[in-house]
C-alpha cells in the first residue's frame, strides 16, 4: 500500500517545455513532486516524460511511476555505492519504460531547469537504447526521442548481434551478449566481443566456436583469477583473446564490451599481436581482426 505524504508547504512547480499532441514533457525539481503532479486534473498518465532533478534510484522511480510516465529522466548522482544512483533505470526497464540519467556534473540537484536546459545523459536503460538514446546526448534530445516512442515497442533484444567493422577479406568485429550466441559463420572468421566472464566454463564454447579472436569480461578476476582462466587454454588452441575490466564495461552487454571496455588481461597470442593492457577494446578488436 502506497504511503500518503503531504505536499510541500510551498507547493510544487511544474513546467511543460514541450508538447506534441497529447504527449508532453513535464519538468519537476524533485521526484517527490511526481505523486502530487499525478493528482492534478490536467495530468496525462501514459503521455508524459517526467524530467526530475532527483537521483535516478529505485525509490525515486517508484515515486515517478505514480504518474505513469511515458518516459523518465533523472540524475545519476555519480552512480554511487552499488550503483544506487541509477538503479531506477532497471526498475523502469522491467516496466517497458524508457529511462535515462544525466551526469551530475552538468546539472544542479533539485533544479529541474538546469536538468532540462543543461543536462547531458550519462546512463540509459535498454528501452531507451531502442529509441536511439545514448550517453552524451542532451536531456532535451533524449526527451524528444521518448516523446516519439511507438505505441508498441518490442522488448529489448538480449541476444543482440551487431557488426562494427569488416575487413576487405570479409572478417568482422561482432558484439553479442554471450559466447553461446556465436554462429557457424563466426568460425575462423570473426572477432567476437562478448559480455560474459572469461572463466573455465567458457573454454569449451570458445574452442568449439573457434572465433578468429575474442574479447570477454574479466568478471572482476576473482579468486585465483578465475575470471580469466580461459585465456591460456584458448591460446593453446590457437585462438587469441583478451578480457576487459568489469569496471569499464557492463557484464551481459556485448555492445558495452566493445564500446566501453578497457583491456585488463590477454593471452600470449593476443599480446604477441600487439594487444596491450589498458588499451580500449575497440582498438584491441581491430588488431585481432586485421592480423
Amino acid at each position: 500500500m502506497a504511503a500518503t505524504h503531504d505536499a510541500p508547504s510551498g507547493g510544487i512547480e511544474r513546467r511543460f517545455p514541450v508538447e506534441r499532441g497529447q504527449r508532453r514533457v513535464v519538468v519537476l525539481d524533485s521526484s517527490t513532486h511526481a505523486p502530487f503532479h499525478a493528482k492534478e486534473a490536467d495530468a496525462r498518465p501514459g503521455d508524459e516524460i517526467i524530467v526530475n532533478a532527483s537521483y535516478a534510484g529505485v525509490y525515486c522511480a517508484v515515486l515517478v511511476n505514480e504518474a505513469k510516465p511515458l518516459g523518465a529522466i533523472g540524475v545519476d548522482c555519480a552512480i554511487g555505492k552499488d550503483g544506487a544512483g541509477i538503479q531506477g533505470l532497471w526498475y523502469f526497464e522491467a516496466l517497458g519504460v524508457p529511462a535515462a540519467a544525466a551526469d551530475i556534473m552538468t546539472v544542479e540537484l533539485g533544479n529541474g531547469d538546469t536538468l532540462w536546459n543543461d543536462g547531458v545523459i550519462s546512463r540509459v536503460n535498454g528501452v531507451a537504447t531502442q529509441l536511439g538514446i545514448e550517453p552524451g546526448m542532451t536531456v532535451k534530445r533524449a526527451a524528444e526521442l521518448m516523446l516519439d516512442k511507438p505505441a508498441e515497442l518490442p522488448a529489448p533484444d538480449y541476444i543482440a548481434r551487431k557488426v562494427h567493422f569488416e575487413t576487405p577479406e570479409g572478417r568482422q568485429i561482432v558484439s553479442m551478449n554471450s559466447i553461446i550466441d556465436a554462429l557457424p559463420e563466426d568460425t575462423d572468421r570473426n572477432v567476437l566481443c562478448t559480455a560474459g566472464h572469461t572463466g573455465r566454463s567458457v573454454i569449451d564454447y570458445i574452442c568449439d566456436h573457434r572465433p578468429y579472436g575474442f574479447i570477454c569480461s574479466d568478471g572482476g578476476f576473482g579468486r585465483n583469477e578465475s575470471g580469466t582462466a580461459a585465456l591460456e587454454p584458448t591460446a593453446a588452441a590457437g585462438i587469441p583473446g583478451a578480457s576487459v575490466s568489469v569496471q569499464t564495461a557492463r557484464m551481459g552487454d556485448g555492445l558495452s564490451t566493445y564500446q566501453d571496455g578497457v583491456i585488463s588481461a590477454a593471452n600470449k597470442l593476443a599480446l604477441e599481436l600487439g594487444v596491450e593492457i589498458g588499451m580500449p577494446a575497440k582498438e584491441a578488436a581491430r588488431i585481432l581482426v586485421e592480423r
